[in-house]
Parts: structure tokens; C-alpha cells; sequence
């Protein structure tokens, strides 16, 4: 959706519910000056980017283990 830097600030409620479900682009005397996005959005994409960081092959019980002895009350 595509709002003027007036229509935001006169409808800043409006645009904040609707950026939940899309990117709002803002434009200043004819020009593309910012955007709004969900945070959200953002950490579902973070997310994505880690997939494939620990291989099929690994074995989960392996790596908790490693873990315990790692972090283990040295008392």
C-alpha cells in the first residue's frame, strides 16, 4: 500500500493496523521517502535464514549432550 507522509500522519492508526498485513510505502512531495513493515515479518525471515544451518544427519540427543557436559555444575 502506498500512503502520503500527510495521509499517515492524519490516519497514523489506520496504517498501523493495516502494516500488520502488508508494507506501507511513504511518499513526501512525490518521492518514495520510507517504509513500514511488521516486526513480525522481520523475524519470520530471520527465521527462514536459519534453516539449513544444522544438517538432516545430525542427531539431536548428540548435540543436548554435548551441551549437558559443556554446561555442566563443575561442584
Amino acid at each position: 500500500m502506498d500512503a502520503t507522509a500527510t495521509e499517515l500522519k492524519n490516519n497514523l492508526g489506520y496504517y498501523l493496523k493495516l502494516v500488520e498485513d502488508e508494507d506501507v510505502r511513504v511518499y513526501k512531495n512525490g518521492r518514495y521517502v520510507a517504509r513500514l513493515s511488521s516486526p513480525r515479518e522481520e523475524r519470520i525471515e530471520q527465521a527462514r535464514g536459519l534453516f539449513g544451518i544444522i544438517s538432516p544427519a545430525t542427531d539431536i540427543s548428540d548435540i543436548q549432550a554435548q551441551r549437558r557436559v559443556k554446561y555442566e555444575d563443575p561442584a
